[in-house]
């Protein structure tokens, strides 16, 4: 698979919608994930993320302006012990449910389909980090209307093993702009990570659409020792 610039990919994009990145640095000793949110309606984009605990929670910018909070309200970072769960919805707190019953990460995303607000039915994309003993794993999984039937639901799930150095992977709901919205498909997308969260965090934000970006997180784990650091950027201030 070709390694794309993320940048350049999404400069590409004017919509690509919710994005989650996972990888590992290239100096090998961080893991990486990141989430954005972007959005078309005044609904979408009265958004911030703020932390909560060990991980990040939605609010409305502008509580006097929220109007249906059900797809977008929500944690979309959650940790339970050495896992980190990075979701576009409320399928975060599943997969923490399951996961915390010993459930795998894909077992406690069955109960799941994508979203209910069609002619969309925008897809729940998902991803998990596990690092124990300095080794790190991740996987993503998407769950998305049958070619835009919501008749059926189609379920994937990509495991990684060992990631490379320097290299990590980029899943989002949509493919571009358009009405209705049409899903991502295939693999999610290979990109190079940068060494430093100041430079993921530019790299993303300053790509992404000026018009529809909302909201960024990103964070850098260390693989030894479990520390991290945390970036937050809302559009609205």
């Amino acid at each position: 698979m070709k390694i794309l610039d993320l940048g350049e990919d999404l400069r590409g994009n004017a919509y690509p919608g919710r994005g989650i990145v996972i990888g590992k640095t290239p100096d090998n000793t961080k893991a990486v994930a990141a989430y954005f949110i972007m959005g078309r309606s005044a609904n979408s984009r009265n958004r911030v993320f703020v932390e909560e605990g060990e991980g990040i929670r939605t609010q409305a910018f502008d509580p006097a302006k929220l109007e249906d909070p059900s797809l977008i309200i929500y944690a979309p970072v959650r940790v339970l012990g050495n896992k980190t769960i990075v979701t576009n919805g409320d399928q975060t707190d599943t997969i923490y449910e399951g996961m915390d019953r010993q459930l795998t990460f894909e077992q406690s995303l069955r109960s799941r389909e994508f979203e209910p607000d069609g002619p969309n039915y925008t897809p729940r994309i998902s991803g998990i980090m596990h690092i124990e003993h300095g080794v790190y794993n991740y996987a993503m999984s998407i769950l998305k209307s049958s070619n835009g039937n919501p008749d059926g639901c189609s379920r994937y799930t990509f495991a990684y093993h060992n990631p490379q150095a320097g290299e990590g992977h980029f899943i989002h709901t949509y493919m571009h702009d358009g009405n209705p919205l049409p899903s991502f498909e295939g693999e999610p997308k290979l990109v190079r990570i940068p060494d430093s969260i100041e430079a993921l965090t530019g790299l993303l934000w300053d790509n992404l659409n000026e018009d529809n970006k909302v909201s960024l997180f990103v964070r850098y784990i260390h693989i030894e020792t479990g520390t991290y650091e945390t970036r937050i950027v809302n559009k609205n201030q």
